[in-house]
């Protein structure tokens, strides 16, 4: 053997299908918020999958990224809006980012579960 030569791995590729319900899965899993009781969980859960899951497909590094790029650019937004409330419009802005919160995952994960790759709206793209 070769000591110049270091073996090579191949790549752990997914199939469509898998790669289609983990891309599912990080969509919804900015929701767990909503159930699990840690700060940031919207950001963590995701990022946790993302990390794991990003080189066995490229459409699931992609989502992840665009599922981050969503829930950290909602969070500033909703950060930015609650400091608004003193001033009274973070009270009529606030519900609006909520909603889209609820319902944008949601959206993006029928729309992947459908073939298509969804773009959040109102989004920062911190990941590129």
């Amino acid at each position: 053997m070769n000591p110049s030569k270091t073996p090579t791995f191949p790549k752990s590729e997914l199939n469509a299908e898998s790669a289609r319900s983990w891309c599912m899965g990080l969509h919804l899993s900015g929701l767990s918020g909503l159930f699990l009781p840690i700060i940031l969980a919207h950001i963590l859960v995701p990022l946790t999958i993302w990390l794991l899951k990003r080189s066995q497909s490229h459409d699931i590094d992609r989502t992840g990224k665009e599922v981050l790029n969503f829930q950290i650019s909602l969070t500033i937004y909703m950060l930015v809006s609650g400091g608004l409330c003193f001033v009274f419009i973070g009270l009529l802005i606030f519900p609006f980012f909520f909603i889209a919160w609820l319902l944008l995952p949601i959206l993006a994960a029928i729309k992947t579960n459908n073939g298509s790759h969804y773009l959040y709206p109102f989004t920062i793209r911190f990941l590129r």
